[in-house]
């Protein structure tokens, strides 16, 4: 959503709207698809991260399509097929819960229910990297990671949040390019509006922080004593008072990294895949300094800024499916973007799978407005303008009176949340319309309610609850992932479903298998091609 309300601006989200909401392809905005890609550290009871391998009865953390590990062995990815509506990704992503919590209570561990990592082994050599077999490309998965520790360390790697993947049906994109008359091909214009959706989300994405934040305090062992300003809630908690997300704040990251000067270009595709195709290609001197071997070794990729392309922090990215023996940013050049990755979710403690059906649904009618609303180009001081607002927002998001920036002048916060409300009410009443019922508007009075009384956020009822029970941190975590492993424990499977994800399992331990048992070349040679772009069957 841009930086203005102008009486044009409002007419383009109208007039977009009203043309989608009529008509015989009416029903395009109800035939998008989202789906959830969320991280949770495996503990043990205690709420110690587990040392034990990513379980067997879980397959190939290689090959499997729903269940896999990010950066360590310990951090479990649960990956949900694309759907069409909200309520069947959530059903599916509450149904992959229960067959892991089955499958870690054999071991007698769960899910840490929190973006913020427990108590954490030594940063050296204690925290597992995770493993993905002999295959060339389950050892570059693993190079690559040794090289994210080398760069930002293996504790940053533990953090953990939500990825919301989000696409509109391509006949959506097809009537709004004639309503617009636009001159570009088909695919160009798709593109073209989704990084108009990008644009508006990196002006606006402090409200989600806002709304969602649920990271305002942390373990005082995590920062493994480095410097910082943040205060002591008890004598092992350390928080800000009105923070909402420190997990999405400037403290995981220090600003002397590689990426830190890394300006994306969003204002047109090919200026986005310049931008990041230098990136992976241009060496960096503290990295160059590492080297990509010890010992004989492979310890990183390259020495450029980024590894790959999927190194980059952002926000949001603009994404398609790739094709074998393709990397991202050649899918997009070749067919354009075909949806968007929000990738700033915060788990929420309080629900099971750490994100709720009403915030999906509210996020369905924010990324909507965001994909038809008219979007300013952002240049060098709008994309740092926005950095910095979404930086004030997870650190003060919830102090009275706060005021942001807009174009160079001064707003308060809550203004500017009030003009969003207005565009997403919009969304919301047509998507309601399309698919019957109020579960959109109910969605977004929800959020209403919290810019009205911040209390309601999940960052000011994590810290309400910890002082109400006299918890730490720690203590905190661990209660609410006790109580959310016991909830999926008291809804086991049938014996139908458990024997479908056995199955999956079984299939993908089969299927690394093969791929190893059929390697051919040596890693060095795989690595080369891999850095010419002509060989990559797995994103890494």
């Amino acid at each position: 959503m841009p930086d203005t309300t102008s009486t044009r601006t409002n007419d383009v989200l109208t007039q977009r709207l009203s043309v989608l909401s009529a008509g015989p392809h009416r029903d395009a905005l109800t035939r998008g698809l989202r789906g959830i890609e969320k991280e949770s550290l495996r503990v043990t009871r205690d709420g110690a991260l587990a040392m034990t391998p990513h379980a067997a009865a879980l397959g190939s953390a290689l090959t499997h399509p729903s269940l896999t590990t990010d950066y360590s062995e310990a951090l479990i990815e649960i990956i949900t097929p694309a759907e069409s509506d909200a309520s069947i990704t959530l059903d599916k992503l509450d149904e992959l819960h229960r067959y892991v919590y089955s499958v870690l209570a054999r071991d007698g561990e769960m899910l840490w229910n929190e973006s913020m990592p427990g108590l954490l082994p030594p940063e050296d050599d204690g925290i597992p990297i995770a493993r993905y077999g002999s295959s060339n490309i389950g050892t570059l998965k693993y190079v690559y990671r040794m090289g994210l520790a080398l760069r930002y360390g293996r504790t940053m790697q533990c953090i953990a949040g939500i990825h919301y993947n989000y696409s509109l049906n391509e006949e959506v994109w097809r009537v709004l390019h004639a309503h617009d008359q636009s001159t570009a091909t088909q695919t160009d214009y798709q593109s073209e509006r989704y990084l108009a959706l990008i644009r508006n989300f990196r002006r606006t994405s402090w409200l989600l922080m806002y709304l969602f934040g649920a990271s305002p305090a942390l373990d005082a062992r995590f920062l493994r004593g480095r410097e910082h300003t943040l205060e002591s809630l008890d004598a092992d908690t350390l928080y800000l008072p009105y923070a909402t997300s420190l997990r999405m704040s400037d403290l995981g990251y220090s600003n002397t990294t590689g990426q830190s000067a890394l300006h994306a270009d969003y204002d047109t595709l090919p200026g986005y895949l310049d931008a990041l195709a230098q990136a992976v290609s241009q060496p960096y001197p503290p990295y160059e300094a590492i080297g990509t071997h010890r010992d004989g070794e492979w310890v990183q990729i390259n020495t450029n800024i980024l590894q790959i392309e999927n190194e980059f922090y952002s926000t949001i990215r603009p994404k398609r499916v790739t094709w074998p023996g393709e990397r991202p940013l050649h899918a997009l050049a070749a067919r354009g973007v075909q949806y968007v990755e929000v990738r700033c979710m915060d788990i929420d403690p309080f629900e099971p799978t750490g994100i709720s059906l009403e915030t999906a649904r509210f996020l369905d009618a924010y990324l909507l407005a965001c994909a038809l609303d008219e979007s300013a180009s952002l240049p060098a001081t709008a994309y740092a303008e926005a950095n910095e607002n979404f930086g004030l927002v997870t650190k003060e998001g919830r102090k009275p009176g706060l005021a942001l920036t807009r174009d160079g002048q001064p707003v308060a916060m809550q203004d500017w949340a009030n003009e969003l409300f207005a565009k997403i009410e919009r969304t919301a009443a047509v998507l309601d319309a399309l698919h019957g019922g109020d579960a959109h508007a109910r969605a977004l009075a929800a959020q209403r309610a919290k810019l009205a009384d911040a209390s309601l956020t999940p960052s000011a009822r994590v810290l309400q609850t910890m002082r109400d029970q006299q918890q730490t941190f720690l203590q905190f975590a661990l209660a609410q992932s006790e109580r959310h492993a016991a909830d999926f424990l008291a809804r086991p499977l049938d014996a139908q479903t458990t024997a479908h994800f056995e199955q999956l399992a079984r299939e993908s331990v089969d299927e690394q298998a093969r791929l190893e048992r059929e390697e051919v070349g040596s890693f060095d040679a795989f690595v080369a091609a891999y850095r010419a772009y002509t060989l990559n069957r797995f994103s890494v």
